[in-house]
């Protein structure tokens, strides 16, 4: 396995880019650190978005490692084949699976990161006792399904739980925050134990989106500095 990027950790959504021209906005976030793929199936929530067979393309021409985020029903039969095609994680929801624990191993046997995602009203706890099963912890801070909602800040006492528990057993696992980050929000929710961040519209949105990714990066290690 390649070398991790380490803390804090950019990625880009592409659900904000010009699918039009993705192989041109994949080449603008080089210098991410992976580029987040949402995967929506209009079921688990009401958008629909790529399939496998866009993942794939978007695999072969990325210049990041992909950080696949399924909001789709059924991920214990879904998910595996979204590491078989190379992504370097791979995020299902904790709401829609069967056996959270047995799809997070089968997708380390694949070669992937197993993460697993909870919604704003899906309490912390519930994943207290599997926090070593899983490679990467998503607390979304919008509800999921669109993008360019607003960060959610009630959503962070439940990030600040994640990372003192996550502390508290020595576990390694990353915590990943999607949904609103800005230039403003990413210093909150860094501040709360955020360590990997997805930002689309911050990114996309701006006119120099290589510099985007790099003030982002910034805000978010001086906010976990002064934390």
């Amino acid at each position: 396995m390649p070398e991790l990027p380490a803390a804090p950790r950019i990625n880009p959504s592409i659900l904000a880019a010009d699918f039009v021209n993705m192989q041109r906005d994949l080449e603008r976030i080089a210098s991410a650190d992976f580029a987040h793929v949402d995967v929506m199936d209009n079921h688990f929530v009401p958008n629909l978005t790529f399939g496998p067979q866009m993942v794939e393309r978007i695999q072969a021409t990325s210049p990041v490692p992909l950080d696949v985020h399924l909001m789709i029903t059924d991920p214990d039969r879904w998910a595996p084949g979204y590491a078989e095609l190379g992504a370097a994680s791979v995020t299902f929801h904790l709401e829609a699976a069967s056996d959270p624990i047995a799809l997070a191993r089968r997708l380390r046997d694949i070669g992937a990161r197993a993460g697993v995602a909870i919604k704003p009203g899906t309490p912390a706890e519930s994943l207290y006792d599997m926090l070593d099963e899983f490679d990467q912890i998503l607390v979304m801070t919008v509800e999921p399904g669109f993008g360019g909602q607003g960060f959610m800040p009630e959503t962070m006492p439940k990030l600040r739980s994640l990372s003192d528990e996550a502390k508290r057993r020595g576990s390694s696992v990353w915590l990943q925050v999607d949904g609103g980050i800005s230039d403003r929000t990413i210093e909150i929710a860094s501040a709360a134990g955020a360590d990997t961040f997805v930002a689309g519209s911050a990114v996309y949105g701006a006119d120099d989106v290589e510099a985007a990714v790099t003030r982002l990066r910034e805000l978010a290690r001086a906010a976990s500095l002064e934390s």
